[in-house]
């Protein structure tokens, strides 16, 4: 029944692994033979090693980055209310006519935590998406209107992390 319908599934917490369970998924899905299309929303300014995927050799997990990296205290909003937009318009038309088994919207809590998408369009767009499409949600603060709607949430809670020790983030395990 949910293959017909479609999941809403989402990684939110403040603990490491939103990202990496979502890719996950995608990689499981290719052995499936599905295709999963992810959006990227706040990252962009550095390329992490998703983003480097070779499309001819991996042709079924294609990765768009809709960004112009974090967004912090004092910064200009309206690049990355751009970024975002064009993003979104993209993830839109993959919702309705796309050919993707899957469709994760990475980082998308910050994106609507920041302002940038109003949660009720995220929502409306994903209540409204064709029949089959599982879609999967990531970041920390994920809002309650997105909560609401999912089927499946995992909350990632820190125990240690490698960053408080002093370790700086490592090639291929963090970006």
């Amino acid at each position: 029944m949910a293959d017909k319908e479609g999941l809403i599934i989402v990684f939110t917490g403040d603990g490491k692994g939103k990202t990496t369970a979502a890719l996950g998924i995608a990689l499981r899905a290719l052995g499936r033979r599905q295709r999963t299309a992810i959006f990227q929303f706040m990252k962009g300014r550095e390329r992490s090693g998703e983003q480097m995927l070779d499309k001819d050799t991996i042709p079924l997990i294609e990765v768009h980055a809709f960004g112009a990296g974090f967004l912090r205290e004092g910064d200009d909003p309206a690049p990355h209310r751009k970024a975002a937009e064009k993003g979104w318009r993209a993830v839109e038309e993959e919702l309705s006519s796309g050919s993707a088994d899957i469709v994760v919207l990475d980082e998308i809590s910050h994106a609507v935590n920041h302002g940038l998408i109003p949660a009720g369009q995220i929502v409306r767009s994903l209540s409204s998406r064709r029949a089959g499409l599982h879609v999967v949600l990531t970041g920390r603060n994920m809002p309650p209107d997105l909560i609401d709607i999912a089927d499946t949430i995992t909350d990632m809670k820190e125990v240690r992390h490698a960053y408080r020790s002093g370790k700086g983030a490592v090639l291929g395990i963090d970006y």
